[in-house]
């Protein structure tokens, strides 16, 4: 349910029958057209642009417009106690007393489904997809929570979300992480010195993995890394993974499925989703021009399959083959992104790290080649995460060698607090998290004042000995809403535009921000209450007003219903 949507038809529907009166001839679309809330300083539930539209439109004075349009308006709906004409010719429309009735009585019918709308699409999202040669750093906790919040908001409205996790298991990173694997189980096993070379990984969980591979496999000499490689790959992988996958869970995240590099190339899928493209005539044998603003003294011009991506708006058509034949890192994500389209999702969405930006418009065109324009790729860039303690960047232990893993962080943040601080900014900039205030027990915390705002409404609950949750009659007889219970309805009028914004733009920090917000009034009326009596809702263990307790209920739903989507707790008692 959506009250603005719903008033915007109301308004158009009495503007095409006064068409006349309103002298308004020419045929128009009403896009453009919006309701929503007035700022703060007016005291009206909706506000309307639609006179500034048509008057653009049909060449009339859009105060003009609207001031015939309040008056026909006044006459047509019986939902209005008072409209008024602000600025150049916006309206602001207040909701008479049956109307505010209704509309909470219609909100607190939808329950846990308020603010969804339905949509039947299905989605994959990749994301994390880290290199499956350590633990998770602080950058990928962004993109995982980013992916994951976007999941259930998908799935708040009806959608079919597939979560997946593309496992990078083949090329010269693997051949590296596993040599580096090999290197520690000889310095265990035999007390050769480990040798800090070029690309071999340095972190302390190598050594963890050598052992637990020792251990398994006490019988084997591990003498030679060729004859050796089969076993220290496939095990350093196995264990490499279940380290991810013990950072993810302890985020709170799991993935629907796991898609092997090394598998799809084992099954031949890349030689067949290049021949599907050079059977439409997208790939050919020819030469690349030199990389540009880079050193290409060592370039040369081969000949090797290309992809036509220009055609799709990409900067520059994209090689699939390297100078020796083989395929390219690029060739085998065309080959994935044909596995993602064979399986018929409606929306794909690649979420990536901030070192991806420039390998967005050659996927993209990929996936309209192989689609034939036919299924949309969202690519979702999540930007980098500075640490601060004490106004300073902030270094931890670094245990994983050259980064700072997740794991570190969790050990100093609980789980809450970076899911909800991790979305405190848009995903496209970059983010600083302060661990002085996700540890504070105030208003500067966004996380705990909303958390706080729950076990305030909970505690409300246990005062009074009344199940917030149970049936709720409204109280007709003695229908007045305060100032702030004016303004916490309308507040909760904007959560269904926030979660349909949220949702078409790919924007869940939306929500956090939206959560914040309405803990803010909340509290500030529980304030009040202390200051003065008049605001105090709560008289000898007694609600004063029962449609105040219909208000905070439909807060509470709200909140639960955001913080279950951005997958954080909330505590009855704080």
């Amino acid at each position: 349910m959506n009250i603005f949507e719903k008033y915007k038809k109301i308004i158009i529907n009495i503007i095409e029958k006064n068409r006349d009166v309103l002298l308004i001839q020419n045929k128009f679309s009403y896009d453009g057209v919006i309701v929503e809330s007035p700022p703060d300083e007016f005291d009206f539930d909706l506000s309307c642009n639609i006179c500034m539209v048509l008057g653009k439109k049909n060449k009339i004075n859009p105060k003009d417009l609207a001031i015939k349009l309040k008056n026909i308006l006044i006459n047509s709906s019986k939902d209005f106690e008072m409209i008024e004409v602000a600025g150049p010719g916006f309206l602001n429309l207040k909701l008479n007393t049956t109307t505010t009735q209704n509309t909470i009585t219609d909100i607190l019918k939808c329950g846990k489904t308020y603010g969804s709308f339905l949509s039947k699409k299905k989605y994959n999202i990749e994301f994390v997809s880290a290199n499956p040669t350590g633990p998770m750093h602080v950058g990928h906790c962004r993109g995982a929570i980013y992916g994951d919040v976007l999941s259930n908001l998908l799935k708040f409205n009806g959608n079919i979300v597939d979560k997946e996790y593309y496992i990078n298991d083949y090329g010269n990173q693997i051949i590296n992480f596993t040599k580096s694997v090999y290197l520690r189980i000889r310095e265990i096993k035999y007390g050769e010195k480990f040798i800090q070379e070029e690309n071999i990984y340095p972190g302390a969980y190598i050594i963890d993995i050598a052992n637990k591979i020792l251990q398994a496999h006490s019988n084997l000499k591990f003498d030679n890394f060729n004859n050796s490689y089969e076993v220290l790959s496939k095990d350093s992988l196995i264990h490499s993974m279940d380290l991810i996958k013990s950072d993810l869970k302890k985020l709170g995240i799991t993935h629907d499925n796991f898609v092997s590099e090394s598998k799809l190339i084992k099954e031949n899928l890349v030689v067949k989703a290049i021949n599907s493209l050079k059977d439409i005539n997208l790939v050919e044998e020819g030469y690349l021009e030199p990389p540009k603003g880079e050193d290409n003294k060592d370039w040369k011009k081969i000949k090797r399959l290309i992809f036509k991506s220009e055609l799709f708006g990409d900067d520059t058509n994209r090689a699939l083959q390297k100078n020796d034949g083989s395929w390219t890192y690029f060739a085998n994500d065309v080959a994935y992104h044909a596995y993602k389209v064979s399986r018929k999702y409606d929306v794909l969405i690649n979420v990536l790290g901030a070192d991806h930006t420039g390998y967005v418009k050659r996927i993209q065109a990929a996936v309209n080649a192989l689609s034939n324009s036919k299924i949309i790729l969202n690519c979702k860039v999540c930007q980098l995460v500075k640490l601060f303690k004490n106004g300073k960047p902030f270094k931890m232990s670094k245990r994983a060698g050259d980064f700072i893993s997740a794991n570190d962080l969790l050990n100093e943040v609980n789980k809450d607090s970076i899911r909800f601080m991790m979305l405190n900014r848009s995903n496209d900039v970059e983010l600083d998290f302060d661990f002085d205030k996700v540890l504070e027990k105030s208003k500067e915390n966004p996380v705990f004042y909303v958390q706080y705002c729950y076990a305030r409404i909970s505690s409300l609950g246990r005062i009074i000995k009344t199940d917030i949750d149970k049936h709720l009659e409204l109280d007709k007889s003695n229908f007045n809403l305060n100032e702030y219970e004016c303004k916490l309805l309308r507040k909760i009028y904007d959560w269904p535009k926030i979660i349909e914004t949220a949702s078409k733009k790919l924007e869940p920090h939306r929500i956090p921000f939206y959560l914040y917000d309405l803990s803010v009034i909340f509290h500030s009326y529980w304030s009040k209450g202390n200051e003065n009596e008049k605001y105090k809702f709560i008289v000898d263990g007694e609600i004063k007003n029962k449609n105040t307790l219909l208000v905070i209920k439909l807060v509470k739903n709200v909140i639960e219903n955001g913080m279950n989507i951005l997958g954080v707790s909330l505590p009855k008692k704080m």
